[in-house]
């Protein structure tokens, strides 16, 4: 199977215009960044861009073998990691501030956004490009048909900033879809102003009832009985992180006593 096969089967497909990886290798400012990870060089288009980059370390990541072993050939000296970045221990990096960025596989985005929020602490910039559905989502605020769990969870932690779009004809093979960039910076939060778990499990628990009121998901994930509040009355689209919290801390309230 050659390499762009095998990442068309991992959800991936190459970037071609070098003007466009140029572009979105400018994008990460890199303030008090010690080490740069990209996931999915693939042939290295945006690599060659990063490596010019002032920054301590570059590292990449690559799941695929022929991938890996042509970024050896044209790239040497690059530092190449052969794994999954999903299954990847970040502390094998060493010791520094991350930045992250990447052309991500649009199957997995997601999950990249969840990992970088459980690696927080280290990862304080962060840019890609994805689908374009999934950017419009993310950096969506309350009332938007697209706002949904990361657009809550990742701005606790995070500035989100939704850039620019990129053109199916970019790409090799052509997606069937736009892609978008955005860039996340950490913000200076240590944290909600409630239990974070509980917020969580809130969050996702409203959403994954979307069309129906708070207190019917509210009342399936806790036992709070005919207990009420403002907000129970309204959709999860309709609440912004500080209206999350304060529901947040009212249920903690509530199971406590």
């Amino acid at each position: 199977m050659s390499a762009v096969r095998a990442k068309k089967h991992l959800g991936q497909h190459f970037l071609t215009d070098r003007s466009i990886a140029e572009r979105i290798a400018g994008v990460l400012t890199l303030e008090n960044v010690d080490i740069l990870l990209e996931v999915g060089p693939g042939t290295g288009v945006l690599t060659r861009f990063l490596v010019d980059r002032d920054i301590k370390k570059l590292s990449v990541i690559e799941i695929d073998r022929e991938s890996v072993e042509y970024l050896e050939r044209e790239m040497p000296g690059l530092h190449i990691i052969e794994g999954d970045f999903l299954r990847y221990d970040l502390t094998q990096l060493g010791e520094g501030k991350i930045a992250l960025i990447g052309n991500f596989p649009y199957n997995i985005s997601s999950q990249i956004f969840f990992k970088a929020l459980d690696n927080k602490d280290r990862i304080i910039e962060m840019a890609g490009m994805i689908q374009k559905e999934v950017a419009e989502r993310i950096s969506s605020g309350p009332g938007s048909k697209v706002y949904g769990i990361l657009s809550v969870l990742l701005k606790v932690y995070y500035d989100i900033e939704y850039l620019f779009d990129v053109s199916p004809a970019v790409f090799r093979p052509q997606p069937r879809v736009t892609s978008a960039v955005i860039r996340m910076k950490r913000n200076s939060s240590s944290g909600p102003d409630c239990n974070e778990q509980m917020l969580k499990r809130i969050v996702k628990a409203t959403f994954n009832q979307r069309r129906k009121m708070i207190r019917n998901s509210i009342r399936s994930a806790y036992n709070i009985g005919d207990a009420r509040h403002a907000l129970m009355a309204k959709r999860p689209e309709q609440l912004g992180l500080d209206e999350f919290v304060e529901l947040t801390l009212w249920v903690e309230s509530i199971v406590r006593n």
